[in-house]
């Protein structure tokens, strides 16, 4: 069947299709429908099932005699460790694991705050607790001590589960003294904690509080699976904002265990046994889907990578784990691609690596510059697919679905919606707008299986966030247009698009234009404000590793191809060049956070900034333009 007909099945019977994907799970109770919308808005899927999560990504597969396949390969270059965990070790260890948080009271329902490193302990974490039908809220290891309270004090965690440190390029990252910071700076106060001692940094255990992880299982019967209604929530991941309270998004179980289980085939083509490699965190919702739980509902062999793309210890860490592991399909950030490019535009550390076996590339997180997508296109003689979701929906929106079949790819689009996605481009009135015309990103309700159903105790909220401004659709707070044969082009959040005398202008169409200059190798746009005008926009130009070339010239340059392609009404003449972009830890460019300082506004430390220095080096370079204007 083409992609097509599979979207007009969805189209044409969305229960009947939903259904259908359902019998691909292993239920204690089967679901008698699919949708239950006596509480819409409030959508719920397979709600009155039993399920397990756990007992579908790793007991069911030893249960079909494939526990001698590894299940998770553990690769850290920062501690030049590797190793192999089988699905039958992986069963056991978590087994084990989820007796002993059961032994210390952790119940259905109850909370489990996970604050770990990329180590395979934070996925046996993960799916203890979905064995015993707690929920897990997994916290980016590493982050700030009041961030960590916050969602601490939101949460409402019986138990905490760390590691003692992560491991960065040359550094060692202190995550205990944080977690001790945080529970200090909380109102609310964990029963215990247990602590993964790594050798790089053994941390001080509070008496009575806090537990071993080694000694915690001594002595205590492993957890069967507790099969859980269809919508009780797997977990909460909090999104990063930066600003107020984190929003917490809440996953149900049976959903996600549905819509995940259809992705891995239909989208990224990958079949059982196969080994399947995110190179993102646990920490964010990539990790979540496309580490822990995806890869191992169907059977794939997943990849933990504790490392970086460049420096550890070099730009071709990306290939030699593709070779050494046979990575078939492989995602990752286009930022992480962009830095691997600025450090190897020639594509010199490809050559040393045999990728025969690699059938395509997936790229996810923000947009993808034709720039970037162009060059692995030609370097890897793969498929480089760019694709589109957020933490809320929890899977593609948006995707080249290469396992139903291969679309020809459009730079700059993500390409077309999967089923269960009703994608429409609105005006500020909530009218649908012609193809090609630039509009708000919204999804007819009820969104798809796996998505979230609501936030974390603020369904207010939630309706404010998301359903309020269009009613009747999911509001995605981002900006693009479809063209006439459906395809999607994300431009900007929706706080990007600036206005310039007047007209409504996309940052990403510039960014675009100006990633296309051979000596760019990354950019942003904003806009910044402007007395005649309003906004103007304003780039920032990072080159590539050996350009020495005169900056004034670049910029130059840079300004013509705005000029030529976009035209006069972009009004584009400000750009300087600079070192590096300020970035939260999953790459994404924290734009509003430039506008502030270039507007000379106040603004709070973005909780996820990957080095808040480099805000000083923006500062300093928006002085040479005259920014902020006194």
């Amino acid at each position: 069947m083409s992609y097509q007909d599979i979207y007009k099945s969805w189209q044409d019977d969305p229960e009947g299709f939903w259904m259908a994907q359902a019998e691909a799970i292993d239920w204690d109770q089967k679901p008698t429908k699919a949708l239950h919308d006596d509480n819409a808005p409030l959508y719920e899927w397979f709600a009155d099932a039993k399920v397990n999560t756990c007992w579908n990504a790793v007991d069911r597969h030893v249960e079909a005699g494939r526990g001698d396949q590894t299940a998770i390969i553990y690769d850290s270059p920062v501690t030049h460790t590797k190793r192999e965990i089988s699905y039958f070790e992986l069963r056991n260890r978590v087994a084990g694991l989820a007796g002993a948080l059961r032994a210390k009271g952790v119940e259905k329902g109850d909370r489990v705050i996970i604050y770990m490193p990329m180590i395979p302990e934070a996925l046996e974490a993960m799916l203890a607790c979905a064995r015993i039908g707690a929920i897990h809220s997994v916290v980016f290891g590493g982050f700030a001590a009041n961030e960590l309270a916050v969602r601490i004090d939101d949460a409402k965690p019986k138990a905490i589960i760390a590691a003692s440190c992560g491991i960065e390029p040359g550094r060692v990252v202190h995550y205990k003294p944080l977690l001790d910071g945080a529970i200090e700076l909380a109102q609310h106060k964990p029963d215990f904690c247990v602590i993964f001692q790594r050798e790089q940094e053994v941390a001080h255990l509070e008496e009575g509080r806090d537990y071993n992880w080694h000694g915690f299982q001594y002595g205590v019967e492993p957890a069967e699976c507790v099969p859980v209604e269809g919508n009780h929530p797997a977990y909460i991941l909090y999104t990063s904002g930066t600003t107020g309270q984190p929003k917490g998004v809440m996953r149900p179980t049976a959903g996600h265990l549905v819509a995940l289980n259809w992705t891995m085939k239909n989208i990224y083509n990958v079949e059982p046994g196969e080994v399947f490699w995110a190179a993102s965190d646990v920490g964010w919702v990539v990790g979540h889907s496309y580490i822990c739980y995806g890869p191992l509902i169907t059977g794939n062999t997943t990849i933990v990578f504790e490392g970086k793309p460049i420096g550890t210890p070099d730009a071709g860490t990306f290939w030699r784990i593709i070779d050494e592991h046979k990575v078939k399909s492989f995602f990752t950030a286009p930022t992480a691609f962009r830095a691997v490019r600025r450090e190897d535009p020639t594509g010199e550390f490809i050559k040393k690596y045999d990728l025969s076996g690699l059938r395509a590339v997936y790229l996810a997180g923000e947009r993808a510059d034709p720039a970037t997508i162009e060059w692995a296109q030609e370097k890897l003689n793969v498929p480089i697919i760019d694709h589109w979701w957020q933490t809320e929906t929890g899977w593609a929106i948006a995707a080249n679905p290469l396992g139903i079949e291969e679309l020809p790819v459009k730079l700059g689009s993500p390409s077309v919606p999967m089923p269960g996605y009703d994608v429409q481009i609105l005006d500020e009135a909530g009218h649908p707008v012609e193809a090609g015309t630039l509009g708000a990103i919204a999804i007819k309700l009820p969104l798809p299986p796996g998505t979230l159903p609501n936030l974390w105790n603020a369904e207010e909220r939630f309706k404010k966030s998301y359903l309020n401004t269009f009613p009747g659709y999911y509001e995605t707070g981002d900006a693009g247009m479809k063209d006439e044969d459906g395809y999607l082009y994300i431009m900007a959040r929706t706080d990007d698009v600036i206005n310039v005398a007047g007209h409504r202008l996309s940052t990403g169409g510039m960014e675009e234009v100006l990633a296309s200059h051979p000596d760019v190798a990354e950019c942003a746009v904003i806009g910044v404000a402007d007395e005649l005008k309003g906004q103007l926009p304003l780039g920032f130009l990072c080159l590539n590793s050996g350009c020495d070339r005169d900056h004034a010239d670049v910029v130059k340059e840079c300004v013509k191809l705005v000029r030529d392609k976009i035209g006069p009404v972009a009004a584009f003449k400000l750009a300087v060049v600079v070192d590096r972009l300020p970035k939260t830890r999953s790459g994404k460019i924290l734009r509003g956070t430039m506008v502030k300082i270039a507007d000379g506004e106040e603004f709070k430390m973005p909780a996820t900034i990957d080095d808040p220095a480099i805000l000083d080096e923006i500062a300093t370079s928006l002085k040479t333009l005259g920014y902020p204007a006194s």
